[in-house]
């Protein structure tokens, strides 16, 4: 692959490539939601992607600018409520993963979407959790799809909104969460996989061109690497064409630069 992509085009079809024909996908908006979308358009056309709205096996031709995006109802099979989205879908297990984003990450994957600064008098509030904490609670697995560095990589949160691996070990299970909980982190640089024991995300592939030491210096904490840490593939000419082709359909459709 000799064709020139950005980094974030490289997180996104990281991102996507983890989600299978199979999955049940509860989509976040913003990155998430970009790389479920590829998914569908390549190499999973069968996923069946789930709003926070209620729409449910969703083919939107644009990307939605929220979860109550029109556009989502309108190419849905169905539309519920969101009280029987959360509890009969989510509540009920039938979700395989959910794909989340955050402001702020520390090493057990716990996200923070709530106020940066201290919550009383906080130097920016943020959108708030919506429906994440309970997905990452009660999908199968949790994706996190997020831009790396000091400021979003933090050794300790400002808040926690919703929970990754807690303290890490057996956090989520002594707290009786049957689920899987952050299981796969991609960033700009790399992609982060749960430590079998301790639960620590540490490092398994490395995007092409970047270093260790990026990675550290990008880190808020002291970052672990797996014992064999692979380069993750680069992207097809195919993934950047149905990518860039999706983001420029979104810009047109929103009144928007591509």
């Amino acid at each position: 692959m000799t064709e020139t992509y950005r980094r974030t085009e490289m997180m996104t079809i990281a991102a996507a490539r983890a989600l299978r024909n199979e999955d049940i996908c509860f989509v976040g908006i913003g990155l998430p939601s970009a790389a479920a979308n590829l998914a569908r358009l390549t190499h999973a056309p069968g996923i069946t992607l789930v709003y926070e709205a209620g729409p449910i096996a969703t083919k939107p031709d644009v990307l939605p600018l929220s979860i109550g995006d029109g556009e989502l109802c309108d190419t849905a099979l169905t539309t519920v409520s969101v009280p029987e989205m959360f509890r009969y879908w989510l509540q009920g297990g039938r979700m395989t993963v959910g794909f989340l984003g955050g402001a702020q990450i520390d090493r057990f994957a716990n996200l923070n979407t709530t106020v940066i600064g201290p919550y009383a008098k906080p130097r920016a509030r943020l959108p708030g959790g919506g429906g994440a904490p309970e997905i990452g609670s009660a999908c199968g697995e949790i994706f996190i799809i997020m831009g790396q560095s000091r400021r979003s990589f933090v050794a300790q949160l400002d808040f926690i909104t919703s929970m990754g691996h807690g303290e890490g070990g057996d956090h989520r299970a002594r707290l009786g969460l049957a689920t899987k909980g952050p299981t796969r982190l991609v960033t700009d640089l790399c992609i982060f996989e749960p430590d079998p024991r301790t639960k620590e995300m540490s490092v398994t592939a490395i995007h092409p061109g970047i270093t260790r030491a990026e990675i550290a210096e990008s880190t808020g904490w002291p970052v672990r690497f797996a014992a064999t840490v692979a380069e993750t593939p680069s992207p097809t000419a195919h993934e950047l064409e149905v990518l860039r082709d999706l983001h420029a359909r979104t810009a047109r459709a929103h009144g928007q630069s591509a």
